[in-house]
């Protein structure tokens, strides 16, 4: 690699770090995705037990091991604290570019690489899945290393780089369940159709690419079948995965434009001028630059490997912001092809000119808003009251978020009917509501507790009525909440 080179790729790796590593260590864990991810490993910590993911004490179904180990680890060396909990995203975020700059420079040089790198390093899908506490950054690394092993493998004549494919495909599916071998498996075999080279599929090293599959994918799934049997089977196969398919969690956002309004924010501020290009590409060459591109084996993989990804999470009843985040790999790389002709000076310009805005909204935007979004605040509440005395969550969403800053176990408070309708029931949505629940009705038999509620709540009828023969008395406060000690006086 020639020096100049180095530079290039040393400058962008430092514009990524410093990207992904500021203000890391002041973003508060969010409610509602990031703090079960983070009480999850705190958990297994306190347990440890690394090998079957728990939360409020129970045990938890709803993701593989894997990033729950990235997580355990980071907090081991840097302690269960935000740096750390959003270190492992960061690593495989820096890991993502360094496979995105590989592929994009064996396809079409350093030139293009640098300009993907680039490109990807200053979208915005970038910077918020590089530094979330989510699996989304950990699988979009071994699915797009399953697909980068598979494609140099067979443009090149190599077989043995399937068994690559394989391995990448087993931590794939450590991280985020079947779809990380479906999907890939998927796109090679509509590539390979495409290109009339099916048969390709019969020499893709089966035997013992599938044996390395199922160590490296399957040894944690076949312990966790010895351990917990069927309500593993049932509740991570059943209600997170196919359910997640076929039954919307969110029903507003099954909708035909959901993804496309998520490719134009995930790769911002790019998208836009990547349609653009795109669609007067097409328009001045019309069918001869399809044409071309299905001729062009690299090309046509890009295409099926963008296209499909966003097609098949469509196809999906439930939508979730960064399902299709693994086709950005691939998008980066055709938009590096389109933009090829631009003022390069000018482009870097703006690379940096976005990373600055970066820094400026992590400061100005980002620290307070992830404060507001998590329990933090109200985990600070009830961080030294004793553990003995049950402690209520009153008149909000409940945030996980508390449990994990309190360290306390909160129950959610709600009317008996609440509760019952909302106990956890296999094969549905409330299969997922495992925090403790407590009953308002029930609250005359305590002797004393608190609750936590957002500041100045009004008192509601029923709560009311349960609270008659107590006394109630307003213990702290803060920015956001408040803490009553509840005790009876009869």
């Amino acid at each position: 690699m020639a020096r100049n080179e180095k530079r290039d790729l040393g400058l962008l790796f430092a514009f990524a770090a410093i990207i992904l590593l500021a203000a890391n260590g002041s973003l508060t864990i969010t409610d509602p995705v990031e703090s079960n991810y983070a009480l999850t490993a705190k958990e297994m910590i306190a347990s440890g037990d690394y090998i079957s993911p728990r939360i409020f004490g129970n045990y938890w179904y709803d993701k593989p091991a894997f990033f729950y180990w990235e997580m355990i680890a980071s907090c081991l060396i840097f302690g269960v604290n935000e740096f750390a909990l959003r270190f492992p995203s960061t690593v495989m975020g820096l890991s993502s570019l360094a496979l995105l700059y590989f592929f994009a420079r064996r396809l079409y040089g350093h030139g293009t690489a640098i300009l993907a790198g680039s490109l990807f390093a200053s979208s915005v899908g970038f910077w918020y899945v590089g530094k979330a506490v989510i699996t989304d950054m950990t699988l979009f690394f071994f699915m797009s290393a399953t697909m980068v092993s598979f494609y140099l493998g067979y443009s090149e004549k190599k077989r043995s780089r399937y068994y690559a494919a394989f391995f990448f495909a087993g931590l794939a599916v450590l991280t985020k369940g079947p779809i990380g071998f479906l999907l890939p498996g998927l796109l090679l075999a509509v590539y390979l159709v495409l290109r009339k080279d099916a048969k390709e599929l019969l020499h893709l090293r089966w035997c013992g690419g599938m044996i390395l599959f199922l160590l490296v994918g399957g040894s944690w799934y076949y312990i966790m079948v010895q351990l917990h049997g069927e309500d593993f089977l049932g509740t991570f196969f059943g209600t997170h995965n196919f359910l997640r398919a076929t039954v919307s969690e969110h029903p507003r956002d099954d909708v035909w434009y959901y993804y496309i309004l998520l490719f134009l924010a995930g790769f911002f501020p790019w998208s836009l001028v990547f349609v653009g290009q795109a669609a007067k590409r097409l328009w001045q060459e019309k069918g001869a630059l399809l044409r071309r591109a299905c001729g062009e084996g690299d090309t046509l993989f890009l295409l099926v490997w963008a296209l499909g990804t966003i097609l098949v999470y469509q196809c999906m009843a439930t939508k979730y912001p960064t399902y299709t985040f693994p086709s950005l790999f691939p998008i980066a790389i055709l938009a590096a092809r389109l933009f090829k002709n631009f003022n390069r000076k000018r482009m870097n310009i703006f690379v940096a000119a976005m990373g600055a805005l970066y820094l400026t909204l992590f400061v100005l935007v980002a620290i307070p808003m992830c404060r507001e979004r998590s329990g933090a605040s109200a985990g600070a509440l009830a961080h030294d009251l004793p553990a003995t005395v049950p402690i209520m969550s009153y008149a909000r969403d409940y945030s996980v978020g508390s449990a994990f800053y309190s360290g306390k176990n909160i129950q959610c408070l709600q009317s008996r009917a609440k509760v019952e309708e909302n106990a956890p029931v296999a094969g549905t949505w409330t299969a997922t509501n495992i925090m403790p629940f407590y009953a308002i009705e029930d609250l005359p038999s305590l002797s004393e507790f608190y609750i936590l509620c957002p500041k100045d709540t009004p008192v509601k009828d029923d709560l009311a009525a349960a609270l008659t023969d107590h006394k109630v008395t307003l213990c702290d406060t803060n920015e956001k909440d408040a803490l009553w000690h509840i005790s009876n006086v009869k």
